[in-house]
């Protein structure tokens, strides 16, 4: 007998992909924290030592937080201080588990640049009561993602990453500069959760994060990858 539910479900999720009619569907969104020595530093942490055995870090956005590049999207409630982060983003092509980093590649099914949007005094203020980072971390909008580049196999490991507000650049770095790259994220997450086709991971946004205002428009680059755009709107 076919299930029933009481109302209908939530439309899958998806992501528009380059050279493709078909779209990406988009399944659990991981985020990597402070993977950028200088933006630790800029938010009052020293980087990790690898040699230390410090591993990376992860919280998570629903898929339902997911809005593409291009939109336009309110300010949101409750918060006073919303931030952008740019960051680089790797889609899952394949399913792994406990992956060994020489073989994490292999999960690679391409790359797209992502917005890391933040209400950042709701996290800074769980983060002094030692509370989840959910409230600043996980809403509407706050995942925005271009369209994906199939890049199969591949790891990037450099490239210029950037983000400008209304022509002027806030954020500049290099993919090289990632204190955990794109094969050790994999293997790493790999050891927490079976990955799956569909998983984004959000690698971490460089120094220069800062807030944004309604009538702000984003532009960020990484190369290589493409292009990402964000209008923010009146407040909610």
């Amino acid at each position: 007998m076919p299930q029933t539910t009481l109302w209908a479900p939530p439309a899958p999720v998806t992501a528009p992909v380059r050279g493709l009619a078909e779209r990406a569907a988009v399944n659990r969104i991981f985020c990597v924290g402070r993977n950028y020595a200088a933006h630790a530093a800029e938010m009052g942490h020293a980087a990790v030592e690898k040699s230390a055995g410090d591993r990376p870090f992860y919280f998570t956005k629903s898929a339902r937080a997911l809005v593409q590049s291009g939109a336009a999207i309110p300010y949101p409630p409750e918060t006073k201080n919303f931030h952008h982060e740019m960051e680089l983003v790797v889609a899952i092509g394949a399913p792994g588990f406990r992956v060994a980093p020489e073989q994490a590649h292999d999960l690679v099914y391409g790359y797209a640049c992502g917005l890391d949007m933040t209400r950042r005094d709701l996290q800074l203020a769980a983060r002094d009561k030692g509370r989840p980072w959910d409230l600043g971390k996980d809403f509407e909008n706050a995942a925005v993602v271009s369209e994906i580049v199939p890049m199969p196999g591949v790891a990037l490991e450099r490239g210029v990453i950037k983000l400008a507000v209304n022509g002027e650049v806030r954020q500049k770095s290099d993919l090289s500069q990632l204190i955990w790259g794109v094969r050790e994220i994999i293997a790493d997450l790999s050891h927490f959760y079976h990955l799956a086709p569909g998983d984004l991971i959000f690698t971490g946004t460089p120094e220069g994060v800062g807030p944004v205002k309604p009538g702000d428009r984003l532009e960020g680059k990484i190369e290589g990858v493409g292009t990402i755009a964000l209008t923010i709107g009146p407040a909610e």
